[in-house]
């Protein structure tokens, strides 16, 4: 049986860069966060910030179906870090779930749980990953997990064990702000950590926002990508998405120009242009029609988090949205 498992948050010197709108087919969707998946019968799930996680299902990536949320009687394990009952979790990824509502600055988790069919109600909770709490100097939110040797599984076409789960390695990816974006290794199919020693992976100067990491293998590369700056403030949100790589997925990272993740890198690869404001928050999923990023960004009206899609062309070494 395949289980699902959900991880419980420029330009360029050598060719043109632009800043393409999303298909405007896909602007009818709210998702804040949005984490694609697609299973073996073709049918893609969107997961999305919100309380108990909420479910999307399409057959064709343009008509979108709300199916309702993943714990619809509430997950009371992780209420409390959202100091409420049935709070807002944040930023779902594949295999490790990310308790992700800041109410004290770092007061933050990640959940490991399990399904075999992703739908609501589905899923069971395997437990705590980690967690920070004030004073640590990075937070446990935005979980990204990578399997194996590549991202997506090539049978399924992406990285949720709904689709597959093969792998003897994984490598969970995560953190918000502070020092930045932290990796550690993680056991297959249990996501307890492997080590106590965290990896510095990227870092702003001072308390500069980067977060919602996602590693993507190419090639002979991993990519990291991470969204800076303000998400969330409608029209007036500067979320952009930037990106560097490495031959190593546990650091080493640097940009285009050479400059070091860890030193305030980051190649600039989506940013608010026309009627796109703040996009970021963004998922990779390598689809039968190329490798497709989803994000979310606002419009003008600045009132709802709509779901982006591009896709991504690797052909001159470095990510460009097409």
């Amino acid at each position: 049986m395949h289980w699902l498992s959900l991880l419980v948050t420029l330009t360029f010197a050598s060719f043109s860069f632009a800043y393409p709108n999303p298909i405007a087919i896909y602007g009818n969707t709210a998702a804040d966060d949005p984490m694609l998946c697609k299973d073996g019968s073709g049918t893609y799930f969107l997961y999305s910030t919100g309380p108990g996680i909420e479910v999307r299902t399409s057959t064709d990536r343009i008509t979108w179906t709300y199916a309702g949320v993943v714990w619809p009687d509430g997950a009371s394990w992780t209420d409390p870090f959202t100091n409420t009952t049935n709070g807002s979790l944040w930023a779902p990824d594949s295999l490790l779930r990310g308790i992700n509502f800041r109410v004290s600055k770092r007061k933050s988790a990640i959940f490991f749980a399990k399904s075999s069919t992703g739908l609501p109600g589905s899923f069971t909770n395997e437990g705590l990953v980690v967690s920070t709490a004030d004073g640590d100097s990075y937070n446990a939110i935005d979980p990204n997990l990578l399997i194996g040797e590549f991202k997506f599984n090539l049978v399924f076409l992406d990285r949720l064990s709904i689709c597959h789960e093969d792998g003897s390695t994984w490598y969970l990816s995560f953190g918000s702000f502070w020092t930045g974006i932290k990796g550690v290794p993680v056991k297959p199919n249990t996501g307890n950590t492997t080590t106590s020693t965290l990896d510095s992976l990227a870092q702003r100067n001072g308390s500069q926002a980067v977060e919602a990491s996602v590693i993507y293998k190419y090639g002979d590369y991993y990519y990291l990508f991470t969204s800076w700056d303000k998400c969330c403030e409608g029209a007036s949100s500067t979320y952009n998405v930037r990106v560097g790589r490495s031959k190593s997925r546990s650091g080493g990272f640097v940009d285009a120009d050479g400059v070091a993740l860890t030193d305030g890198g980051g190649t600039l690869i989506l940013a608010s242009h026309d009627g796109v404001f703040g996009p970021g928050g963004q998922d990779l999923l390598a689809d039968s029609d190329g490798i497709v990023m989803v994000y979310h960004y606002f419009t003008s009206a600045g009132t709802i988090q709509y779901l982006g899609i591009n896709h991504l062309d690797f052909s001159n070494g470095w990510p460009v949205v097409v």
